[in-house]
């Protein structure tokens, strides 16, 4: 085996706040290390946005610790030995090393350990069971930077156990594999995936939202689903498409991707416990007649006026993905960023002005307003304020 690197000059290490849980937890009689994603990201020499801590202090030592420190300390996952302490305003969950002493498939009951590798031997694959100390020594029990270095997603241990620990790793597998893997997937770690597929179907909704997201917003995203797919495992997760052109079109937003996987968009708000944000999205892609570059200029800008920035440029992605056109292609271009050039304008009349104009408080105000905003619309946005009062004075 090679000589490990060592991160000690990483800038995400040296940050002050980080340092100085680390000398807190070792001033309690413990230590701590980076474990997990940190670790894999700087070896991969990508940006790395969230520092997790392992420590063999125990969730109430670090409590006792960081709390005497000045520290926020929030039992965010006190179950299984997580605690986020807070630190000069930075947030870092600290997870007292464990291992698994019973699981159902969705959820592990723990005991804790100060044994490293015994912490390590629980985890998921091996790119995710590296660890760091303050200095910037690596740990590595299980050969995992060799597939940091290779790009292969490769469950720790036997795949079936990992995996019947939680079945939630089965989605994982295959996000890992889009986000970071190379070539074909683990061949092991594949079988043992589509042998358990079934044991997809009693997780929650809410744990399937979460990796799905995720896996759509990676880089090999569509081919992983295409996999996923051959697999028989897509099925267990949604109703779903098999235009995986459209797809590859698409940018990487998980709510438009879902939009075209799903073969039917608006039920994936509860089959995937979605935000109202995203089923409102999701019900809007199929809710109106997506814009073309063939409309004249004035019909464009009275769609956008009529959908708002937000859902026409969802409706000219998905149409612009399923047309026959160029990625590059200037006439869908110029639609995309219309909202980019033209600044959508506020009615210049409002029920206010209607009232000083004569007109009683009272349903008629609405109806009045709707009359006043067509005729504007239709006149491409022209007629000022003046021109709709005189308009309204006419009996319109």
């Amino acid at each position: 085996m090679s000589k490990l690197p060592s991160l000690a000059a990483a800038a995400w290490l040296n940050e002050p706040a980080l340092q100085r849980l680390f000398a807190v937890l070792a001033a309690a009689g413990g230590e701590g290390r980076v474990a997990g994603g940190a670790v894999r990201n700087a070896l991969l020499g990508e940006a790395v946005t969230e520092v997790d801590v392992a420590t063999t202090l125990s969730p109430e030592q670090v409590t006792e610790a960081c709390t005497a420190a000045g520290m926020g300390v929030h039992p965010t996952g006190i179950d299984h030995g997580t605690v986020t302490v807070v630190v000069e305003h930075h947030p870092f969950e600290v997870t007292t090393l464990r291992h698994d002493v019973e699981t159902d498939g969705r959820r592990a009951k723990v005991t804790f350990t100060d044994d490293w590798e015994a912490d390590a031997q629980r985890r998921d694959f091996t790119m995710n069971a590296l660890y760091c100390d303050a200095q910037g020594r690596i740990y590595d029990f299980v050969d995992g930077r060799a597939d940091v270095e290779a790009r292969r997603v490769i469950f720790v241990g036997d795949p079936e156990q990992r995996i019947t620990e939680d079945y939630l790793r089965i989605l994982r597998f295959f996000r890992f594999h889009a986000r970071y893997g190379h070539g074909a997937p683990d061949a092991a770690g594949l079988q043992a995936c589509t042998r358990l597929r079934s044991g997809l179907d009693g997780l929650s909704a809410e744990r399937i939202r979460q990796e799905m997201f995720k896996l759509m917003a990676a880089p090999g995203a569509v081919p992983t689903l295409q996999l996923m797919a051959a697999q028989g495992i897509l099925s267990h997760l949604l109703p779903y498409t098999d235009d995986w052109r459209v797809l590859a079109r698409l940018p990487p937003d998980p709510v438009l991707r879902l939009a075209a996987l799903a073969s039917d968009p608006a039920s994936m708000k509860s089959r995937w416990r979605l935000s109202n944000e995203e089923g409102a999205r999701l019900r809007n892609t199929i809710a109106h007649v997506p814009p073309s570059p063939a409309l004249r200029p004035r019909e464009q800008r009275a769609i956008l006026y009529q959908l708002g920035p937000g859902t026409w440029c969802d409706l000219v992605r998905l149409a612009w993905a399923r047309s026959d056109a160029s990625l590059e292609d200037a006439g869908w271009q110029a639609l995309l960023d219309l909202p980019l050039r033209w600044n959508i304008p506020v009615l210049p009349v409002t029920g206010h002005d209607l009232i000083a104009a004569g007109v009683s408080p009272g349903p008629e105000i609405g109806v009045m307003l709707r009359s006043l905003e067509d005729w504007w619309v239709a006149s491409d946005f022209q007629p000022s304020r003046d021109e709709l009062l005189k308009r309204l004075n006419r009996g319109t």
